[in-house]
């Protein structure tokens, strides 16, 4: 069984965090995806509380995505992954956007990360990817839904769900 690993600050997850999901699993790059939102982002101030933000993605879990709420206190990325390879062996994937992939020579132990099988997923046109190493997997002939967190956060709420929308309101999140 391929399991991919989406790990993000999901601060809030939106509709184009689960269409990368979807789309890994309906295109059998993966057989189930294991979303982790971090309790910190090193490059990310305001993160609203990491329950807040796992209760949002709970609205997406099933059989095929599972909303992992064990691994969040990691501090890196590379922890993740050893921690997980203990309990599903070698069987991981790494998931990225391509604009990660420019910065992943900065996460702390990227070489470590890079002898996981990572899927790369083109984010725009006119992203340029390379393929570091055998264990790349690039996606670009997919369509990236254009949304992101910061976005949402500005007041775009076309692009969260209804009941993430109705969640943020309830608990009065990110002024919406």
């Amino acid at each position: 069984m391929k399991i991919g690993v989406y790990v993000g600050s999901f601060n809030p997850v939106h509709k184009g965090h689960i269409h990368v999901a979807n789309y890994l699993l309906e295109n059998k790059y993966v057989d189930k995806v294991i979303m982790i939102p971090t309790l910190n982002y090193w490059d990310k101030k305001n993160l609203i509380n990491v329950e807040d933000r796992i209760n949002m993605l709970k609205f997406y879990e099933n059989d095929k995505i599972i909303i992992d709420t064990t691994h969040n206190k990691c501090k890196y990325t590379y922890e993740i992954m050893d921690n997980l390879k203990k309990e599903y062996g070698n069987n991981l994937y790494l998931i990225i956007g391509s604009d990660n992939l420019e910065k992943l020579n900065l996460w702390k132990n990227a070489n470590k990360i890079m002898k996981n099988k990572i899927i790369v997923l083109k984010r725009n046109k006119d992203d340029k990817i390379k393929k570091l190493n055998a264990n790349f997997i690039i996606i670009d002939n997919w369509n990236p839904l254009k949304a992101s967190s910061t976005e949402v956060r500005r007041g775009n709420t076309m692009l969260l769900d209804k009941k993430v929308y109705e969640y943020i309101k309830k608990k009065k999140l990110y002024n919406l």
